[in-house]
């Protein structure tokens, strides 16, 4: 059985949205055209384990002064400073890094995307707001892949 999966219209899509759930469902490249452009409608589950796969976070952890610092350095947060986490215990650090991140998600999408420095960083807040907290604890710790291996920086 083929599934209709590239729909030429809005219309078209919007009348036959069990099929394009069902495609997307599927795995497989589902379109929608409107108003000339193209669209891909995705299983937010599948999207997110490929942006994980594809996205490391290069997550650097120290311990300072007592604590414990986390920072994302390829991704700037708030006036040109990486997104970052601290607590008095790694997983203190961890947690209050997945909250920055939380917020930078939401900074992003309300003005953010609009910044030419902030602009290629929707992978990362796509992932940021398809994971739960355990999930984004997982991708910092480099643990995402399911191999029991930890790409974690700690400096």
């Amino acid at each position: 059985m083929t599934t209709t999966r590239h729909f030429e219209s809005f219309t078209s899509a919007r009348t036959n949205l069990r099929s394009v759930l069902d495609a997307a469902r599927q795995g497989v490249v589902t379109t929608i055209v409107r108003d000339g452009e193209r669209f891909v409608v995705v299983n937010a589950a599948d999207l997110r384990g490929d942006l994980a796969n594809l996205c490391p976070a290069k997550a650097v952890v120290s311990a300072e002064g007592g604590g414990w610092s986390a920072v994302l350095p390829d991704l700037p947060g708030r006036p040109g400073l990486p997104v970052a986490g601290e607590g008095d215990t790694f997983d203190q650090a961890i947690d209050d890094l997945v909250e920055a991140l939380r917020e930078y998600a939401e900074d992003w999408n309300a003005r953010l995307y609009r910044a030419t420095n902030h602009r290629s960083h929707r992978t990362v807040v796509e992932l940021v707001e398809l994971s739960s907290d355990e999930q984004l604890r997982d991708w910092i710790l480099g643990r995402d892949a399911g191999d029991g291996t930890t790409a974690l920086a700690y400096a």
